[in-house]
């Protein structure tokens, strides 16, 4: 009973959030926003017409900080908020010494990946996927990977990663992005994990987490502003005289309309529970796999997650998209991307149309 009940709720709270115009499964570039996402960021954007004080959004940030914390299984104050991915990966890359071996995944997205490169003066060093624990030697400083990759989907060993790194000393960096909301998080277990907050998490574009250890890893904060002052407001003219305390010194200036509606969207993912959305993502992709087995077709092998990547059919995009279903074409790869707001009935139409 316990189950149906769950069930019932989970699908009732969708059905009052979400009513995609067409068969929509994309949420790997972008996540559809929930109706009270939306009228969040309406009510900003009235707040500022108005001329009215603009507390309350200052207060959404807060708020987002604190329930991407309990996603994200660690305190609040080890989460700074920012704009993008690649912003705090640069963070990261401005830490390490001259010479540091970075290791990465091959094809791993740019984001993850260019600010080492750029760099200049380190040692970037890319291997597969699923070589990337055994790769780990003395001498690397730093892991960099997705959790997922955007690409096909396929989901990285952490554990495996995380026991290589400590055993040979290295530090492990971890981009959530195509994970946060759907795959559980343990971002505590590693050093540093960023995620950006409009696929999986079902927010507007601008906002992003990064977390880092208590004693902030050796990171220099090197593009705080104001807002990563202990005192924001009395750090608004010269030097900051002093950085927050927390992770807060490594948050960038926030775009508030954005993190007005994110804290709608990370409620609704709270009140559904992660585990809830994974198993329900999971179910489906699985069932999209089962279906092009019958197609005669291969996906990328990547059991467990949520994105079903095939390839030799990424040229079908655009006609699926007129049809009324929304993937990604990805190097070749049709990419789909199971999420809260999908259903059986939206595998079955994909795998109509495929077989067409």
């Amino acid at each position: 009973m316990e189950t149906t009940e769950t069930t019932v709720t989970f699908e009732s709270l969708v059905r009052a959030e979400f009513a995609p115009a067409g068969t929509y499964l994309n949420t790997a570039s972008n996540g559809l926003l929930p109706a009270r996402t939306v009228a969040a960021l309406h009510e900003a954007a009235l707040l500022r017409a108005a001329g009215r004080p603009l507390t309350p959004l200052f207060e959404d940030v807060e708020a987002c900080r604190a329930a991407y914390a309990r996603l994200a299984g660690v305190p609040a104050d080890r989460v700074a908020a920012g704009a993008s991915v690649a912003a705090h990966t640069g963070v990261i890359a401005a830490s390490l010494p001259a010479g540091a071996e970075v290791l990465t995944a091959e094809a791993d997205f740019t984001s993850v990946l260019n600010p080492f490169h750029v760099r200049g003066d380190l040692k970037v060093r890319a291997v597969p996927l699923e070589r990337l624990a055994e790769s780990v030697r003395p001498g690397t400083a730093l892991v960099a990977v997705s959790a997922a990759q955007s690409a096909d989907g396929r989901v990285a060993d952490l554990a495996a990663l995380r026991e290589a790194a400590r055993e040979h000393g290295a530090r492990t960096y971890v981009d959530h992005s195509q994970a946060a909301g759907w795959l559980p998080m343990d971002a505590g277990a590693d050093d540093f994990t960023a995620t950006v907050s409009f696929k999986w998490l079902l927010g507007p574009h601008g906002a992003a987490f990064l977390t880092v250890p208590e004693d902030f890893g050796g990171l220099t904060p090197v593009l705080a502003g104001w807002v990563a002052g202990e005192a924001p407001w009395d750090s608004c003219y010269g030097p900051v005289t002093e950085l927050a305390r927390s992770a807060r010194r490594f948050d960038l200036t926030h775009a508030l309309f954005s993190y007005a509606g994110l804290r709608r969207s990370l409620e609704l993912i709270e009140e559904l529970g992660v585990s809830a959305v994974h198993a329900h993502a999971v179910a489906l992709a699985d069932r999209f796999r089962a279906g092009l087995a019958d197609l005669g077709h291969e996906p990328v092998p990547a059991p467990g997650s949520a994105i079903v990547s095939v390839p030799g059919l990424g040229s079908r995009q655009p006609d699926l998209s007129r049809a009324g279903i929304e993937l990604s074409d990805r190097a070749g790869l049709l990419r789909a991307a199971f999420h809260l707001y999908n259903t059986p009935a939206d595998v079955d139409r994909l795998l109509a149309a495929l077989s067409r």
